[in-house]
């Protein structure tokens, strides 16, 4: 056998260490890896993706599904009517702190859920009050939860006057819920109401909530707050700045 065949069938094993290292370490990265998304699931703070809502907390972002934001926004605001509470010891604390207290340098945005909006319900008129019966649900759920409240942007009859062209008030589609004078104390109040209405938009077919220069709609799947652009940045009531506007879907071809 010449020098130049044995040349040829001398095997090549120079990559094996190589490839070895790099097993190692991919193997390493996954154990790490699984380690860590382990030690998230084990202290209860799911990532904001595996939820529909999430709530910023000091420890950061925590997922939610809809029953536990709608449990959370509830008893957070019967808490603070002194009133008997769900039981919320299987939410993570954070959760309840953040929304119950809201953010510490500032009252804002705590909570926020993906919009959807359902497509197949009826077009209504207002009825006695003023309101859709949509409207009115509305209405009876947040009384049902926070008590009486400083009500306006309908009325028997409806309303012709006092908002912009266009507005839902003027299709009993909308209400609006006082919170004056303007100050920390009554945003933060304002907030905890935001964040049930959101909470609860799906069950009542709310399409927009919008207090405090932001807004919230059913209509973006991201379900985040956004800035909203008052037409007089100088007027604090049309930067909802003293009131928690909510209105509900037209329905029909809406």
């Amino acid at each position: 056998m010449t020098e130049q065949t044995q040349e040829r069938r001398r095997p090549n094993r120079a990559p094996l260490p190589g490839l070895v290292l790099f097993v190692v370490i991919a193997g390493s990265l996954v154990l790490i890896g699984a380690g860590l998304f382990s030690g998230q699931l084990s202290r209860g703070d799911l990532l904001p993706w595996n939820g529909e809502c999430t709530v910023s907390t000091a420890d950061g972002e925590v997922g939610l599904d809809r029953e536990e934001a709608k449990l959370a926004t509830t008893a957070v605001a019967l808490s603070a009517r002194g009133m008997a509470a769900p039981d919320t010891s299987g939410l993570d604390p954070s959760v309840v702190r953040r929304l119950a207290e809201g953010p510490p340098e500032d009252a804002g945005a705590s909570l926020s859920c993906r919009g959807s909006v359902r497509e197949d319900v009826p077009e209504q008129q207002p009825a006695a009050t003023g309101l859709t019966p949509r409207a009115e649900l509305v209405r009876e759920s947040m009384t049902d939860v926070f008590g009486e409240q400083s009500l306006g942007g309908f009325a028997p009859g409806g309303v012709d006057q006092g908002h912009q062209e266009g507005s839902t008030h003027y299709e009993g589609r909308a209400i609006d819920i006082f919170f004056r004078p303007v100050s920390e104390e009554n945003r933060r109040d304002g907030w905890l109401l935001a964040h049930w209405l959101v909470a609860h938009a799906e069950d009542l077919d709310i399409q927009y909530v919008i207090f405090d220069d932001q807004v919230w709609s059913a209509r973006s799947s991201r379900g985040q707050w956004q800035d909203y652009r008052a037409s007089d940045p100088g007027n604090e009531i049309l930067r909802h700045l003293d009131h928690v506007h909510v209105d509900v879907v037209r329905g029909g071809t809406d």
